[in-house]
């Protein structure tokens, strides 16, 4: 039995859970609302305020579903709630981001400043020129955005230089050194 599938998903007072046609399941709550469906080798149901996630047989793809779709229901109640937040830094001199309407600017040592256009349901901030925040209630949209933008220059492991995670560690290697 899948240790994560079979834990109850929580649902809080002010969010509603509802259950659609072909396994799909619709999550409202303060921040927003998401839709997903899932496979139908699980089966979704509501008790005492909890979801519970049952698998409909023993086999293999079943199995593997039957954590995953806990998990992402899970995460579907917690970003209609709480919604998610990843930030992100910049290290590297003249290395900065701007918000420039809904657009991110980012300037990071090349030749162009790199424009990026941001999805309609994901929020992003420039605390400082230093940081990006990217806050929206579909983890995995926040992550795949978050994602994007680090990809546009990962951080090298000479100096550091580049976009990363916060609290990301970033493996340093030594330089070459000079002769005698």
């Amino acid at each position: 039995m899948s240790r994560i599938g079979k834990l109850p998903v929580n649902i809080p007072q002010n969010v509603t859970v509802e259950f659609k046609e072909n396994n799909t399941v619709a999550v409202k709550g303060p921040k927003g609302e998401l839709t997903r469906q899932f496979s139908d080798k699980v089966e979704l149901k509501v008790e005492d305020g909890q979801v519970l996630v049952n698998r409909k047989d023993d086999s293999k793809s079943s199995r593997a579903l039957h954590g995953l779709s806990r998990a992402l229901l899970a995460n579907m109640v917690t970003g209609v709630s709480e919604g998610f937040t990843r930030k992100l830094e910049i290290v590297g001199v003249g290395y900065k981001a701007e918000m420039k309407g809904k657009k991110l600017l980012l300037t990071i040592g090349y030749s162009h400043p790199i424009i990026m256009s941001v999805p309609d349901n994901i929020q992003l901030s420039t605390p400082s020129p230093t940081e990006i925040t990217v806050t929206g209630i579909d983890k995995e949209l926040v992550g795949m955005v978050a994602a994007k933008i680090r990809s546009f220059r990962k951080p090298e492991p000479y100096k550091g230089k580049g976009i990363k995670y916060a609290g990301e560690y970033i493996r340093r290697k030594a330089g070459k050194t000079a002769g005698k």
